[in-house]
């Protein structure tokens, strides 16, 4: 498989920097959003299995990654970042696809602006999240920064291998988290609640995909969102919440599948 390079852009949102990779190139464009506790990276993969067909723009969400952090992780903010990268790039309207948190904002660009987005893609964003206590408030006890790139992994904990890839240095050559923990926390917690209008709101062609074993959306919910929203294709795939990493091939070919059927 040749190597596809994302090469790393900023847009400037009024003195708030924004993040993003781009495989450039001349292939229609697709915008990919990350989950919580992950950054614009998380979709190298996906970007050299679609090759030179498709540019994949991967943004490092508000307060993730290289992107600043800001003091709100409402849906209007993050959707509002979006619409200014799209308007900002120019392409017209692009194909969307977004993992947990990715996806649900993605749910709201779509109900908000629907000329910007052809064709839209969700890895296992729920429409319903119960209200209490966050189940990433064990982020809470990391440190978000440390003397060594070592101790910020090891204070990670057990998920200190998956973030280790994105652990940064800092200009005072201290090294940091890619996420705050109490802004993931924050983020986390305003995704809460019902979000079906959102979900129903565009009738785009759309592709669900869903872990049968997700911590976040039970297969129930999914089949009701597949029949709920017209012109939606639900695939299951033998994973829990976190789709790409487990089944990666699965994951490729789905997307794949879909995206040729455009």
């Amino acid at each position: 498989m040749p190597t596809t390079t994302l090469t790393r852009h900023t847009l400037d949102l009024a003195g708030r920097r924004l993040s993003y990779l781009d495989s450039g190139g001349t292939g229609r464009p697709l915008l990919a959003l990350h989950g919580h506790l992950a950054e614009g990276a998380s979709f190298t993969r996906l970007a050299e299995e679609l090759g030179p067909e498709w540019r994949v723009i991967a943004p490092d969400q508000r307060g993730h990654g290289d992107s600043d952090r800001t003091a709100e992780y409402s849906r209007e903010g993050y959707v509002d970042d979006l619409i200014a990268l799209l308007e900002d790039l120019a392409l017209g309207p692009v194909v969307v696809l977004g993992h947990s948190l990715g996806g649900i904002n993605l749910m709201y660009l779509t109900a908000r602006r629907p000329d910007l987005v052809a064709a839209f893609v969700n890895v296992d964003g729920p429409v319903v999240m119960p209200d209490g206590p966050s189940p990433l408030a064990f982020v809470l006890n990391f440190p978000y920064t440390a003397p060594t790139r070592e101790e910020v992994i090891e204070g990670a904990g057990p998920i200190g291998p998956m973030i280790a890839r994105g652990v940064r240095q800092n200009p005072d050559g201290s090294w940091r988290l890619p996420f705050h923990p109490q802004d993931t926390v924050d983020s986390e917690e305003a995704v809460h609640g019902e979000h079906w209008d959102a979900w129903v709101g565009s009738d785009l062609p759309t592709l669900l995909i869903n872990g049968r074993k997700s911590q976040a959306l039970p297969g129930e919910t999914a089949e009701e969102m597949a029949a709920r929203r017209p012109r939606t294709t639900l695939v299951r795939l033998d994973t829990d919440h976190f789709v790409q990493a487990q089944d990666p091939e699965g994951f490729h070919r789905a997307v794949r599948e879909f995206l040729a059927g455009l």
